[in-house]
């Protein structure tokens, strides 16, 4: 589909070249296209559990994301729906720069944020403070519909 390597939010067509382009430089919409074609691939050969991350209908720069809560976590039971949307910059601001994280890699680090926070800077210091007790915890901070 030639739909999916434009992003429709994004009014220019880059022009830069893909090799030896200027740090910054405008990278071309199929460009980019490409490198979230080959993370949809890897993403859905990772066989990681409870992530998952799909195009919306046509668009390849709009994803939804999906996060369950991993075995035994306040949060097992909960799956998180996340809305993903890519500039046509995705994920480099040259394409001679190399990415440091890719689809698969932000929402297993999302995943692992909601298993183990980082209580000893926490940003709501009560809740960090009941994250020990987990019945507490649950009780305090969120309610599941």
């Amino acid at each position: 589909m030639a739909s999916q390597n434009h992003n429709p939010a994004d009014a220019s067509t880059a022009t830069a070249s893909h090799k030896g382009a200027e740090p910054g430089a405008a990278v071309p919409c199929w460009f980019v296209g490409k490198r979230l074609q080959q993370e949809l691939r890897t993403l859905m050969m990772s066989g990681d559990k409870g992530i998952s991350a799909f195009p919306e209908s046509d668009n390849l720069f709009k994803w939804v994301g999906t996060i369950h809560g991993a075995a035994g976590i306040v949060y097992e039971d909960l799956r998180y729906k996340l809305s993903l949307e890519f500039p046509s910059s995705y994920p480099y601001n040259a394409p001679t720069s190399s990415a440091l994280y890719d689809v698969r890699t932000i929402l297993l680090s999302i995943q692992s944020v909601l298993g183990e926070p980082n209580i000893d800077s926490p940003l709501n210091t009560h809740a960090a403070e009941l994250w020990t007790n987990p019945t507490a915890f649950k009780n305090t901070c969120w309610k599941p519909a």
